[in-house]
């Protein structure tokens, strides 16, 4: 991981160390993939659980617009999961 990323990488596991640690557990949390960038709308993206997800070299990104799209899925049909990522889908 660069020296860049750690930081905010590292904030982003106490948030959800404090989620899981929270007496309340009806939170959801999403981990969304390394690189959030502008971008056109797919409407499409791959769903994982607690790995990062990656296209085949290694790469970890999404546009906002499809992470939107993603959370709003998440909030229209929740899943079983309390912790999933998102990822570009490998056909966008």
């Amino acid at each position: 991981m660069p020296d860049a990323w750690k930081t905010i990488a590292q904030a982003s596991l106490d948030q959800f160390i404090g989620c899981q640690e929270h007496p309340y557990n009806g939170w959801v949390y999403l981990s969304p993939p390394a690189i959030l960038e502008a971008g056109e709308r797919t409407g499409r993206y791959r769903r994982g659980t607690t790995t990062l997800l990656t296209d085949e070299n290694g790469v970890s990104r999404i546009a906002a617009p499809d992470l939107a799209i993603a959370v709003i899925d998440e909030l229209e049909s929740p899943s079983k999961g309390q912790h999933f990522t998102v990822a570009e889908d490998a056909a966008s």
